[in-house]
């Protein structure tokens, strides 16, 4: 007899519209929900969690809090009625670790479902195989993973041709960090990777190939002060992390909260630029959905997977004459063409396109018009890439500092509250 799962097991398990009214009934009811029924399908489940797909997914680290309930769906899902699960990119839920008191987190997959089957169908196709074949045993054949079989250590030439804005221009002191700080293995900590088993290892490539975002969260941890909300882990082929709100919806915000965000966002540029440990990380493209605000006020970047990381310590590696790409290379966006060499990123490339792309629709007619002029003025020239890399430097610390007396100090902003009355800083 199979082992009793518990209902949010069985609830994966059922058809969309059954699902629907499971997450609706879930989110209002006072005690728990029903036992399954026995004559629940025992398939659609881990079709819907993409476990049916692993070792080709993220990593199975939650999965038990999803079959024990301790990971709920939001009730407003029940309202999209006409949207299969697969339709959204992410979606709000609650996270409890004593069944008792929850907190609000967002449950996202790496790319669409779409993106995801046109990947699964590809990888089928590069082994002459039908539609339905075993993506992972597919995978598990290519050149690429037999040498990562291999390994004992993940070294530049592993990742060579991988589509991953973080993967461009991998030092050997950032990918044995990546190692060292995988938390979908049993045992991190260690340079080597004596303690992956082969299922650890195609799980670790996948994610790389696919979007690095849930990596850059365990690399990168918002406990060591890097602007990124919390990994909690992950299940098939959807991750768990702390729940932040778009910086889209707070386009309409007051004047003294919307220089609180902006100024917060261009600290946090300011960061990734120049940090102790000498890693200068960069966008390749920017959009408000990006950016997240937690309840406290805070900003933080809630979407990684444009983020690159270039070694000002280390150094990268020589350039290559040419990637040498294989399926891996396509798993993301599908095949790209060769980006252009580290040492050609420029030093104020995130803050040009922050300033063009973010920061007018969040500061657009806000404040009185001599001040309201000053600051369009900067935006046009922090966002001006034909400008040398001082220039554009220079208008964002002008901005950031006529920013910075326009915000106000009140607990609506608890992430610096009470401390911004006795600290100049802030």
């Amino acid at each position: 007899m199979k082992p009793w799962l518990g209902p949010g097991a069985a609830a994966l398990r059922l058809g969309w519209p059954a699902q629907l009214l499971w997450v609706s009934a879930l989110s209002s009811a006072v005690s728990p929900p029903a036992p399954p029924s026995p004559r629940t399908s025992s398939s659609l489940g881990r079709s819907v969690l993409g476990l049916d797909k692993c070792n080709a997914c993220i990593g199975t680290s939650i999965c038990k809090k999803f079959f024990k309930e301790e990971i709920r769906f939001d009730s407003w899902l029940a309202t999209h009625v006409q949207l299969p699960l697969g339709s959204l990119p992410s979606y709000p839920a609650n996270y409890s670790d004593d069944s008792k008191t929850w907190r609000p987190v967002e449950i996202a997959r790496l790319v669409s479902t779409q993106q995801h089957e046109i990947s699964d169908r590809r990888i089928c196709a590069s082994a002459a195989a039908p539609k339905t074949c075993s993506i992972e045993r597919v995978l598990r054949k290519t050149g690429r993973f037999q040498k990562w079989l291999q390994a004992k250590r993940l070294t530049p030439d592993l990742v060579q041709g991988l589509s991953s804005p973080l993967l461009r221009c991998p030092s050997q002191r950032l990918l044995d960090r990546v190692v060292r700080r995988y938390a979908e293995v049993a045992d991190a900590g260690s340079i080597f990777m004596d303690h992956f088993t082969d299922r650890d290892k195609l799980r670790l490539l996948y994610t790389l190939a696919v979007n690095a975002h849930p990596i850059l969260l365990q690399i990168f941890p918002g406990a060591e002060g890097w602007p990124l909300p919390k990994y909690l882990g992950s299940c098939g082929r959807f991750l768990v992390s702390t729940s932040t709100s778009p910086l889209r919806d707070f386009y309409t915000a007051p004047p003294d909260q919307a220089a609180d965000l902006a100024h917060q966002l261009l600290r946090i540029l300011e960061s990734l630029r120049s940090n102790d440990l000498n890693y200068f990380l960069y966008f390749t493209r920017v959009d408000a959905s990006m950016f997240g605000i937690f309840n406290n006020g805070h900003l933080f970047i809630r979407d990684a997977s444009a983020l690159g990381v270039i070694d000002r310590q280390e150094g990268s590696p020589a350039a290559r004459a040419a990637e040498s790409q294989d399926i891996f290379s396509c798993l993301g966006t599908g095949c790209q063409a060769a980006p252009p060499p580290c040492d050609a990123v420029p030093e104020g490339q995130s803050v040009v396109l922050v300033c063009r792309q973010v920061l007018p629709a969040l500061l657009r007619g806000k404040f009185p018009p001599a001040v309201q002029e000053l600051i369009d003025g900067l935006l046009a020239t922090c966002g001006d890439s034909a400008r040398p890399d001082p220039e554009v430097l220079e208008a964002a610390g002008q901005l950031q500092s006529i920013l910075r007396p326009l915000r106000t100090c009140d607990p609506r902003f608890a992430y610096r509250y009470p401390d911004c009355r006795y600290n100049d800083k802030f």
